[in-house]
């Protein structure tokens, strides 16, 4: 694993309003990895991830791009590095796939750079890369929402960053559409080397992958490692007020977190040995 950050946050402070969500956390993103941001709703996440990517201004503190303010870039240089895909997305009415895909060439454009071949290549790669080349004339509002998390993510691989920060990328998708879009993550990871934050809820998909998951509570990192260090049934009390036990994933073999609940804590044998 790489040691080096091309993006850190430096004692970095974001609030709305009166309420202070993010309160002096320092975060190094580490060149090629993958990293899941998990813990309760509220706790800061989209925060964090809005204020790495220059959508929020910290209170205080600072976000370095590259050892520099990424405040003091241009826009324009900023997404040529980083790309970032929000909760729910939106896009005009009628638009299509391929029209979506192009918009990811918008930072690469200027006056005296037009729409190029090279832009042309770049978005039927995109397309083709994604498994969307066929509905490419389709537009987004006729597609399922696996479909269009694929449509968002090619965007994202178009525009051609290093970095991408992925806000809950499988919010309302189906099981097997979540697989689905978390696969295409990782073979962006694994094959174009891109450097992935991603806030993810469910706690099991996140562990098989990420390698690196920063669990956060009330603003405030409290753990941060790989996912058999961080997911402890210990963690689990203090950050999720969650009882469960984490046992092994017969498939990725990473830890697989298993809920007790109010119905069957009373059977749980090592429930009944603590009392």
């Amino acid at each position: 694993m790489s040691e080096k950050a091309r993006l850190q946050a430096r004692g970095v402070s974001v609030g709305y309003g009166d309420t202070v969500v993010i309160d002096g956390l320092d975060l190094d993103v580490l060149d090629g990895t993958v990293t899941a941001l998990i813990g309760p709703n509220g706790c800061g996440k989209s925060t964090l991830l809005r204020t790495l990517a220059r959508l929020l201004s910290p209170r205080k503190g600072q976000v370095l791009l590259d050892g520099r303010r990424i405040d003091s870039y241009p826009t324009r240089e900023v997404a040529t590095v980083l790309g970032m895909l929000p909760q729910a997305p939106v896009a005009p009415d009628g638009l299509t796939v391929a029209d979506l895909v192009a918009r990811g060439r918008h930072p690469h454009q200027s006056w005296y750079r037009q729409w190029s071949r090279d832009d042309e290549a770049a978005v039927a790669e995109a397309l083709e890369w994604t498994g969307v080349a066929e509905i490419a004339e389709r537009r987004l509002d006729t597609l399922s929402g696996g479909q269009r998390q694929r449509a968002w993510i090619s965007m994202a691989l178009a525009q051609g960053t290093e970095v991408l920060l992925l806000d809950e990328p499988t919010t309302f998708l189906d099981l097997a559409h979540q697989v689905d879009v978390l696969d295409l993550i990782e073979r962006l990871h694994t094959e174009r080397g891109r450097t992935v934050v991603v806030v993810l809820h469910d706690l099991n998909l996140a562990a098989r992958y990420a390698g690196r998951l920063i669990a956060m509570r009330s603003g405030r990192i409290v753990a941060d490692g790989r996912p058999d260090e961080v997911l402890t049934e210990g963690l689990l009390r203090s950050v999720f007020d969650l009882d469960a036990r984490v046992v092994t994933d017969p498939v990725a073999g990473t830890p697989m977190v298993v809920p007790v609940g109010r119905r069957h804590r009373s059977t749980d044998p090592s429930v009944a040995a603590t009392r």
